[in-house]
């Protein structure tokens, strides 16, 4: 793909507050737009349409809910490879063609795939909706697999996964700790896939997997913008309703086991500076009403990293002199279980021994002395005011509305979560560093840096993206 959205999303789920940030306007001014409406075509496909008519564009995004976290050991990769495969023609149009048709009528266009998800989006001006429309329905029902361009386009793979993780030190490090955090679920797998699995997967492979997920009553249209949710519903008719829906069977589901003491990694790269990364395991948002421990570490972690002058770079970057980059993050929303994780890259003379011992202690303070009123509000209103000119993008809302339908909470509960984290308290986030933040829920990733002996990662070569 030509964005840098692939290198974000292939890395996990995102955390909420990124996602939730987006919709963070509507909890504190009058909205701008209307409200989404649904609409399931009698195939089984979802649409979703949010109308905004203050530009004269629309952005058309189909959601298709398979993902890494539906492959299985000797398939890893499949999804992304058949991402790639869906640039490569259909019994309509040739190789290319797709791209170069919505690049003439003045549109962007690209496709990532995530642990939870595939998506597929064009940003357009609104009287060419229709044309996209056409085109993304047509690679639905009618992709073709050539071998040859397979076999072109699975090198171009290869060398991705060699420029974006064996060639990067935190590449590596976060395919580690994954691999290590998990070992049944499908998170241990990385997104883009393992090497040996994409030297030995098939053009079969890809078309087996666009023929078991690949259909209207699994995939979810999202489209935004100056645009009028009946003509929409009505195009979607036109384009997706005629595609037969087929039954989807999904596998078994790999429950991860219950972890019984820390688990370490270490891995050797050539680097500028070390580093660590502690990944707990802590729920995930799955009901919107009952589960309040998600919300109150959603803020925890607005409270350690969750703006400039938060906790974690206050104590340990600005006044300490202990570390040079620190963070923390909960990913609150998937499909799959999820992480809470505290990191960063020691100063000199500071071990990540001793860094690790540093993060775990701004977490053991707040779970000894909590957090006051006043920072708690000041850290709510930091989150809501970071977050609401994002409102204003009309790619970013239907961005926000796809994650939600693919993570399986639903856009109608937006709102209503914000709602909720705007009612956490003090004695909520306490409880929850309290609980979560053990040993046995512990994976520690660390970087060693090996000399670089000069060299540097270089830009990625050309014909590696879409």
């Amino acid at each position: 793909m030509k964005s840098k959205i692939r290198a974000f999303l292939v890395a996990g789920p995102l955390s909420l507050f990124f996602l939730l940030g987006l919709s963070a306007l509507a909890a504190t001014a009058p909205a701008r737009a209307e409200p989404a409406r649904e609409f399931v075509l009698g195939n089984g496909m979802k649409v979703i349409v949010k109308e905004d008519r203050r530009a004269p564009i629309a952005v058309q995004m189909v959601w298709y809910k398979v993902g890494s976290i539906d492959e299985l050991n000797g398939s890893t990769g499949v999804s992304h490879a058949l991402e790639h495969m869906m640039f490569k023609g259909t019994r309509h149009h040739k190789v290319g063609e797709f791209s170069r048709l919505v690049a003439e009528l003045g549109g962007q266009e690209n496709a990532f795939t995530a642990n939870d998800f595939t998506a597929y989006f064009q940003q357009i001006e609104k009287g060419q909706l229709e044309k996209v429309m056409a085109l993304e329905a047509d690679r639905m029902a009618n992709l073709q697999f050539d071998a040859g361009e397979f076999a072109k386009e699975i090198r171009v793979i290869m060398e991705e996964r060699r420029w974006r993780t064996d060639d990067q030190p935190m590449g590596l490090l976060n395919e580690a700790l994954n691999a290590a955090a998990w070992t049944a679920h499908p998170y241990h797998h990385p997104v883009v896939g393992w090497m040996d699995d994409l030297q030995h997967m098939s053009v079969q492979d890809i078309a087996a997997w666009y023929r078991r997920w690949y259909a209207p009553n699994n995939a979810t249209l999202v489209v935004a913008g100056d645009v009028d949710a009946q003509r929409v519903l009505a195009l979607a008719k036109t384009y997706f309703g005629k595609i037969p829906a087929r039954p989807i069977v999904r596998g078994k589901p790999q429950n991860e086991p219950a972890q019984l003491g820390l688990r370490r990694v270490t891995v050797k790269a050539p680097a500028e500076n070390p580093y660590v990364v502690m990944a707990f395991k802590v729920p995930a948002l799955r009901d919107v009403e009952q589960d309040q421990d998600s919300y109150a570490l959603d803020v925890l972690s607005a409270v350690l990293d969750g703006y400039d002058n938060a906790r974690l770079s206050a104590q340990l970057v600005r006044t300490g002199n202990q570390a040079t980059a620190v963070g923390a993050s909960y990913e609150s929303v998937a499909r799959g279980p999820v992480l809470f994780t505290l990191e960063g890259s020691p100063a000199e003379g500071v071990s990540t021994e001793q860094l690790e011992g540093l993060l775990r202690a701004e977490v053991d303070r707040i779970a000894s002395e909590g957090v006051s009123e006043q920072e708690l509000q000041r850290v709510k209103t930091q989150l809501i005011a970071a977050q609401v000119y994002k409102r204003d993008s009309v790619f970013g809302q239907a961005m926000e509305i796809g994650m939600m339908e693919a993570a399986g909470i639903g856009q109608k509960h937006i709102d209503r979560i914000i709602e909720r984290l705007k009612s956490v308290t003090p004695a909520q986030v306490q409880a929850v560093a309290q609980r979560y933040f053990k040993d046995d829920n512990l994976t520690v990733a660390t970087l060693v840096p090996l000399p670089l002996e000069g060299k540097r990662p270089a830009p990625p070569p050309a014909g590696l993206l879409h």
